[in-house]
Formats: C-alpha cells, sequence, structure tokens
C-alpha cells in the first residue's frame, strides 16, 4: 500500500486550492508563479505543489495529469479526488474505510510511526489528510468500482458469442488450378445464422476456384 508524507502548515486553504484546479483552464505546468496568480503568495503555500504531485495531480515535473483534467468535470471531480486518496493513503484506509475525526488519534500515531516523525508533524500530516478527505467521494469510488466488476444478466452477448460459426475452407487441393499459387482472397460474408448459407458460398468458392 502507500502513506505520503506530504502535508500543508495552510491545511484550511486545501479547499481553495482544489477549486482553482476544478473551475480553471488546465495549465501547461503547476510551479510557484502559477500558485502566486491563484493568490497563494506565502512560502507556506509552496507545498500544495507537493501534495498534488503525491495525489496523482500533477506529474514530477509539474505537469496536469489525466486525474487533473477529471476532476475539472464536477460531476465527478469528488470521486476522483477519491480515487487519488485511496491510493495516496492507502494505508491509513487498512485502519478504516471511511475514516472520521473519531479516528484522528489512530491516524496520527499511524503517520507517526511509518514515516518516523514527531508527534507535531504526524498531526499536521492528518490535518491534510482529513482536509483532502472532506473534498472527496470515497463511497462514490466504491460504487463506481463494483459497478465495473459486475456483468448485467440483461447485457448483450459478447462479439464472440455473436460470431457465427464459419465453416473451415478447404485446403488447397494438389493438381487445381491455384496449385502452387497463392492468394489473399477477402470473402465479406452475410450476417445470418443459417449455416447453409455459409455451406453454399464456400462449395462455389471450392466448385469455381479449386477445382479443375
Amino acid at each position: 500500500m502507500a502513506l505520503t508524507n506530504t502535508y500543508v502548515l495552510p491545511h484550511k486553504r486545501i479547499k481553495d486550492v482544489f477549486e482553482k484546479v476544478r473551475d480553471g483552464q488546465a495549465p501547461e505546468r503547476v510551479n510557484h508563479q502559477l500558485l502566486k496568480d491563484w493568490g497563494f503568495t506565502s512560502t507556506n503555500d509552496r507545498a500544495f505543489i507537493p501534495l498534488l504531485k503525491a495525489l496523482g495531480f500533477l506529474t514530477a515535473d509539474g505537469v496536469p495529469t489525466q486525474r487533473y483534467h477529471n476532476y475539472r468535470d464536477h460531476s465527478q471531480s469528488r470521486v476522483v479526488l477519491g480515487e487519488a486518496m485511496k491510493e495516496a493513503y492507502g494505508d491509513i484506509f487498512l485502519i478504516k474505510e471511511h475514516p472520521t475525526l473519531s479516528d484522528k488519534s489512530a491516524i496520527e500515531g499511524k503517520f507517526k510511526s511509518f514515516h518516523n516523525v514527531s508527534d507535531n508533524v504526524a498531526g499536521m500530516m492528518a490535518k491534510t489528510f482529513f482536509e483532502v478527505l472532506g473534498l472527496s467521494d470515497l463511497k462514490g469510488v466504491t460504487k463506481q468500482h463494483s459497478h465495473d466488476k459486475k456483468t448485467p444478466a440483461n447485457e448483450a452477448p459478447t462479439q464472440a458469442e455473436n460470431k457465427p460459426n464459419y465453416p473451415q475452407v478447404a485446403p488447397m487441393i494438389p493438381g487445381s488450378k491455384l496449385a502452387g499459387l497463392h492468394y489473399n482472397i477477402q470473402i465479406h460474408l452475410p450476417a445470418t445464422k443459417d449455416i447453409e448459407v455459409y455451406n453454399a458460398i464456400f462449395k462455389s468458392l471450392r466448385v469455381h476456384l479449386l477445382e479443375e
């Protein structure tokens, strides 16, 4: 699993950062200058970039990922962030599938032991976690994965199931008109379940192409 060690001191502004991501045009790169343009001018605000990287919104060099673009869709932004949380904080969800503030002590302890940090740093990691958690939809992630795994009873047959049982083409007959020659013949067969139609087609091919 995974447990990121990123945290931000102005954790109350995490919501504002994700609003900028969701509501604005995706930039070519997220850097310190862009944060300033967004209104995050403090040196402490620079920690938002490592957080976005840890959540899979940015590549290592700050380029927006597909997850960043998916988050900009208001209809799925909370689920997208929930999926990111599952990946970045996987070990936390082993403690509690749907953590609440009542689990804060256990979560702080996990950060402290996993990353070998002080109580103060573990507390800031936990505050960052809960702020992002408040913007996420974990239940939506679970439903989405469950839906992907289910196969509806009335689902249309697969392509393999719909494929007709075509008769095999007769092998080349020695001494026939085409002996020693190689042709690539493409046949567009009609869509039908009547096997006799295919039998008639291949019989005609044999008569006109293979036999003397």
